[in-house]
């Protein structure tokens, strides 16, 4: 054990002499290296007491945005996605953009991928979906993955409204990568290879150019991913990045208290000195259910609300080309 704790020296080999580069080996089961042109790479590190391993690393022929197959000394596959230009990001950012101009901005929708249709949150999200398409009559935005965001889909699709969502390959929960999604046409979302990307694309789907776009987001129960979406934007709320000259509505949906806590927290932010008082509060508009946002939104957008609080609406909502089902 000692000697594992010890700083290791090593010695870099390779088949291939002009490589550029050393690094220090470690004994783990995966390591990741850029790497342009050689096919096997030995790493020799050395520890106390004349001790020495050698690693050796086989690299598949390489091709021109693949990720590699990277075989170690356990047997092990990894595939490995390689970011080789700053344009393949870019490109990826233009590609959501095209899927915007093409599905019309909207609500973006927030949440955890894990709450399945078992799950109370589930249910009501699917509800608010349907009653916000309703009322908006926009494109409903997700991450199109499963969760939250799906019945956030179902419940847009449930209303006859478009849904677009920018896919990751591997949401946080799931033990399989998918480039695909279960049941949306192709045509209809994106699938990413970068998040910075994908977050591109949701904040693009909510920004208003005009009065008579009526988008919003909103942020329904979820984990570190949800929060991560939801305090990037909320950043660009206040640094007025988003919405200087139109708002964009932000929805904390409290389902069951669910962001109680986290509400409190901010309110010792103000105790603290790390924001001013009221800030956050004027940031975002905090839901305890389903009636108070359909409310919110109504309001805000000068709607009309059925005497239930829910959008009134007359038979079943078509677009140019027909009903949408996507089942």
């Amino acid at each position: 054990m000692n000697r594992m704790m010890q700083k290791p020296h090593s010695l870099f080999q390779s088949d291939y002499p002009r490589l550029g580069f050393s690094m220090p080996a470690s004994l783990v089961s995966q390591i990741y290296l850029r790497n342009s042109c050689q096919r096997t790479v030995r790493f020799v590190p050395f520890y106390g007491g004349g001790r020495r391993r050698t690693l050796s690393f086989k690299f598949s022929e390489l091709k021109p945005h693949n990720p590699w197959r990277i075989s170690v000394c356990k047997g092990e596959l990894v595939e490995v996605g390689e970011r080789t230009s700053p344009n393949e990001v870019r490109k990826e950012i233009e590609q959501c953009y095209e899927l915007i101009n093409k599905l019309g901005r909207g609500v973006v929708y927030l949440g955890s991928s894990r709450m399945g249709p078992d799950h109370s949150h589930y249910l009501q999200a699917l509800e608010l979906g349907k009653e916000i398409a309703n009322l908006l009559g926009c494109t409903s935005w997700t991450g199109a993955g499963p969760g939250l965001m799906d019945a956030a889909i179902k419940g847009a699709l449930q209303a006859g409204k478009p849904v677009g969502g920018f896919k990751i390959s591997k949401e946080a929960g799931q033990w399989t990568a998918s480039s695909f999604h279960p049941y949306l046409p192709s045509e209809t979302y994106f699938t990413c290879r970068f998040f910075s990307a994908r977050k591109h694309g949701l904040v693009d789907a909510v920004v208003r150019s005009s009065e008579s776009d009526r988008t919003a987001v909103v942020a329904l129960p979820g984990g570190i991913g949800t929060l991560d979406e939801v305090f990037e934007i909320l950043a660009l709320i206040q640094l007025q990045r988003i919405g200087s000259e139109l708002p964009v509505p932000f929805l904390l949906m409290n389902y069951d208290s669910f962001y109680s806590k986290l509400l409190h927290f901010l309110s010792d932010c103000e105790c603290w000195g790390a924001v001013c008082k009221g800030e956050v509060e004027s940031l975002w508009k905090v839901c305890n259910n389903n009636s108070e946002a359909l409310s919110y939104l109504a309001e805000f957008y000068d709607l009309p609300l059925g005497d239930n609080g829910k959008c009134e609406t007359t038979g079943l909502v078509t677009t140019v080309s027909g009903p949408i089902s996507y089942s």
